[in-house]
């Protein structure tokens, strides 16, 4: 991909601060669709690429609910990662002139889907996942996925490098602390490292606090070449860069080292191909699955020395005020996740580079990460994006 080649034009979420919207997905696609569309200043009728990452055929899906007829589709799925690497497919076709404008889209229900029932009331995803064969090393040993998994992983960063729990905690702090600026964040009260090492174990040694939460939502996006761009509503946000790599499928057990992610392959090659480095990085958007992925994507990526994560975080430089605004929506910690956080890790980058989110917006915000990661660490996928100069 040829940097600068493309843009995101167009961004829109649906979430709400009670975790459910109680509509189907189809109503909720839609909606976002339209308001990024608008926000664009494009109509459905500008739409020649579809990207949906749902299901096995979910961009033609959509595609025919919206009555588009693409040129070019793509329903390439990696979990929460799958949406980073949605814009570095879509930046690729858009530069081959395969398709003039690219749609992303992405929404869930399973909140709405558990009302009434005890499992809602939880706000937390941390519950079994899907079919226990997709991980057959983990499965007789009765491993609730995937907190195990992502438990195994702080246990072993705890065990090898001396991170503690207070300094994981801190990072759900910090991650608050933005969602505090946030009106439709699921959570916005203030919490404590002790709120989060008193709340509920959930799997050693990772608390309640620590996991994501169990929340309806969805995200779409609008992309274009960087030419055209610069004509529409919005001021064009680049994508200078992406990069994805990954390095074992479902199963934790295969992983070849717990505590190195993939994100130390795409995270350093995203930056090489942006032509930047660390120290541009106004905002980072990093999945939050639980705090020990965000402390893993610090140190791949390349903020701190591996073994360094928990030392780093622990002044709350992640924070309002810190030197590395993490997360400034509130994240899948305390904004909102719906099983996939990817979109919106990339809707938030977008706005603030636009300078547009209010109380939480990052002063001279110019160039921003966000770094989704699939699967159990299974895959990662970063893109830089940048202001249009």
């Amino acid at each position: 991909m040829k940097r600068e080649t493309a843009a995101i034009v167009g961004v829109a979420d649906l979430v709400s601060p009670t975790g459910r919207l109680d509509l189907p997905v189809r109503a909720m696609e839609v909606t976002v669709v339209r308001e990024a569309l608008a926000d664009a200043g494009l109509a459905i009728g500008d739409v020649d690429a579809v990207f949906c990452s749902t299901g096995m055929i979910a961009s033609a899906e959509l595609a025919e609910y919206l009555r588009v007829v693409p040129r070019w589709t793509d329903s390439t799925m990696t979990g929460g990662s799958s949406f980073e690497l949605l814009v570095e497919h879509a930046a690729l076709a858009l530069e081959a002139g395969r398709c003039d404008v690219a749609l992303i889209v992405y929404a869930e229900n399973p909140r709405t889907a558990l009302k009434g029932s005890a499992a809602e009331t939880t706000s937390m995803a941390f519950g079994v996942s899907k079919p226990r064969e997709i991980a057959e090393w983990e499965a007789p040993y009765g491993a609730e996925l995937p907190v195990v998994a992502y438990g195994l992983a702080a246990s072993r960063h705890m065990a090898t490098y001396g991170t503690t729990r207070e300094q994981l905690a801190q990072i759900a702090v910090s991650t608050r602390q933005w969602a505090a600026h946030n009106p439709v964040a699921r959570f916005r009260d203030p919490i404590t490292v002790a709120d989060v090492l008193e709340s509920p174990p959930v799997a050693e040694p990772l608390h309640r606090l620590d996991c994501c939460l169990h929340t309806d939502g969805a995200g779409a996006l609008v992309m274009t070449r960087s030419g055209r761009a610069r004509d529409l509503l919005q001021p064009p946000v680049i994508v200078l860069g992406a990069a994805t790599s990954h390095d074992h499928g479902i199963g934790i057990s295969q992983m070849p080292s717990i505590t190195d992610t993939p994100g130390a392959l795409s995270g350093p090659l995203a930056l090489e191909r942006a032509g930047v480095t660390i120290t541009d990085v106004d905002v980072l958007e990093t999945y939050d699955s639980f705090t020990i992925t965000v402390l893993l994507a610090l140190e791949d990526i390349g903020f701190c020395a591996k073994g360094e994560g928990g030392a780093f975080v622990a002044d709350g430089r992640l924070g309002p005020g810190g030197s590395l605004p993490t997360n400034t929506s509130g994240g899948g910690l305390s904004y909102t996740h719906p099983g996939m956080l990817g979109i919106f890790l990339l809707v938030e980058a977008v706005r603030q580079l636009r300078g547009q989110c209010g109380t939480r917006q990052v002063d001279n915000a110019e160039v921003a990460v966000a770094h989704g990661c699939g699967g159990f660490l299974s895959c990662t996928s970063t893109v830089i994006l940048g202001v249009d100069r």
